[in-house]
């Protein structure tokens, strides 16, 4: 048959002459599996429903800070549960710790018994449990814990005292986080409090070290600048025409001083010097016809030096009209003398007074022409200085509000008013076991049964080298058939396939060899 192509009536056949041979297994196996499971010990499992309750205050008022994958999350509480440290006082207070039992070996049956299943209620998410989006409810409502062991008490007692332990482990975790994140917001906060003080203090010494020189200052610097250069231009063209104007003054005060001298004296020099002989020679007349003490002889002297002192204060107020700075003003001058040494002495303050402010004004312009110099890199550490304070004010704001949210979400937690896992179902004693399953292991009978039964009819198909159609008949000989002759047998020498049974074949055998 494998040396042609079959058709359904073939298979049919074959099902026909195999049936005895499939059916055995498949009425025997299940059977066999059903004994089976009755040689395994009993396991009973324990089950409590643990719920995933949303916050309670919605996400837009309070941050949540704990934001850890949920699947991860259950799966971190559970190795924590499950630590040496958690199951070692749970066997100790249960008393699992019997003689012959070892403590370690108990710990590793309860590891491997216990398992954690998740609830999920929407079918488009089961391949996402536990990846949960911003701003979307948590595809994962709740989860399950299991936990399978000899009795149906101890399993609820353990299954019980598991739950117990996650739900404090789940609490105490988000504590911890929430209450680590506003400790660490809160040192961040014044860390970024002290460096900005300290950028603040830094920005004001450089804002009094540079003033006038700050962004911003340039222009007003450049406009004082060129006000000051027109000043210091009219400050100099008047002190030019001061300057002018008071030599101009002495040489008239000169002159009327020179004049004034002139006319206060009784004669010419000329004349007191003829005046002066005169007297001399009648004094030396005198002195030898009579004493010094004669009268005529001490009024001559005293004529002499009269003449002599007016010589004098004729020469002295000539050098004085030609030395302005040894001239002395005198109480019987003339008015138009006294008004010009007056405008003397008041260009002389104004000159002096312009020396000053022209000093002034070349300082100041030496200043302003500094801050116009240096402005560029004062203004480049100026914006650097400020850079800095704008960023660490920034920063300070940003954890400042970090932190007040990282407080809030702490309150929240402490008073249990976030997300947060809850026993909805405790653990529930079981009152059938969970293995072995007598059905179970029927049904894994009957498979196997069934996959055996097929397997050997389809082995002794594969072997069966039989002659039954016309069609086997051109396949085997590869030649077309041309007549085709039936079989004919008594009907107690022929089976429902058309063929002699074993034991009357052999029977037809013996009786032939009788013959």
């Amino acid at each position: 048959m494998i040396q042609r192509e079959m058709n359904m009536d073939d298979y049919l056949a074959m099902l026909r002459r195999r049936l005895r041979v499939i059916l055995i297994p498949v009425l025997l196996a299940p059977l066999s599996g059903y004994l089976v499971s009755h040689l395994f010990s009993a396991k009973y499992t324990s089950t409590a429903l643990v719920l995933i309750e949303a916050p309670k205050i919605p996400d837009v008022v309070v941050q949540p800070v704990f934001t850890e994958d949920l699947t991860e999350h259950v799966a971190t509480i559970q190795q924590r549960v499950l630590s040496a440290t958690r199951l070692r006082p749970m066997i100790e207070r249960l008393g699992l710790a019997k003689p012959g039992r070892n403590v370690d070996d108990l710990m590793d049956g309860i590891r491997q018994s216990m398992t954690i299943q998740p609830v999920v209620t929407d079918l488009s998410s089961v391949t996402t449990v536990g990846k949960k989006k911003p701003n979307q409810p948590n595809p994962m409502p709740g989860f399950t814990v299991n936990y399978t062991a000899s009795s149906a008490r101890e399993a609820q007692q353990i299954c019980t005292d598991l739950t117990s332990m996650l739900l404090e482990e789940d609490l105490k975790s988000r504590q911890d986080v929430t209450q680590g994140t506003t400790l660490f917001l809160t040192n961040q906060v014044e860390d970024a409090k002290q460096n900005l003080d300290d950028l603040d203090k830094k920005l004001a010494a450089f804002k009094d070290q540079h003033m006038g020189q700050l962004p911003g200052d340039e222009d007003n610097n450049i406009k004082i600048l060129m006000g000051l250069n027109t000043q210091l231009d009219a400050n100099t063209q008047n002190l030019n025409r001061a300057t002018q104007d008071k030599a101009y003054t002495e040489s008239l005060l000169a002159q009327q001083i020179a004049a004034w001298k002139t006319s206060q004296s009784a004669t010419n020099p000329q004349t007191l010097q003829q005046q002066l002989a005169t007297l001399q020679a009648q004094l030396i007349d005198l002195q030898a016809r009579y004493t010094d003490d004669h009268p005529d002889v001490i009024k001559t002297k005293a004529d002499i030096e009269e003449v002599k002192k007016k010589l004098a204060e004729i020469n002295d107020a000539t050098a004085k009209a030609t030395d302005p700075t040894s001239q002395k003003e005198s109480g019987n001058e003339p008015p138009e003398i006294r008004q010009l040494r007056l405008q003397i002495h008041q260009y002389g303050d104004l000159i002096a007074q312009a020396t000053r402010d022209q000093k002034k004004l070349q300082d100041e312009i030496a200043v302003y022409q500094g801050r116009v110099a240096a402005s560029p890199q004062i203004e480049e550490e100026y914006k650097e200085l400020a850079r800095d304070y704008d960023n660490a004010q920034k920063v300070y704001q940003d954890d400042l509000a970090k932190q007040s949210a990282s407080k809030m979400a702490t309150q929240a937690e402490l008073s249990q008013q976030g997300e947060q896992l809850a026993l909805l179902n405790p653990a529930d004693l079981p009152d059938s076991p969970s293995f072995p399953n007598p059905l179970f292991f029927a049904a894994g009978g009957l498979g196997a049964g069934l996959a055996l039964g097929v397997g050997l009819a389809l082995w002794l198909e594969m072997r069966d080298r039989s002659i039954r159609t016309q069609a086997d008949a051109e396949a085997a000989f590869e030649l077309p058939m041309l007549v085709a002759v039936p079989w004919v047998l008594d009907p107690e020498m022929q089976n429902g396939n058309g063929k002699r049974t074993l034991w009357k074949k052999k029977h037809r055998e013996k009786e032939a060899m009788k013959v």
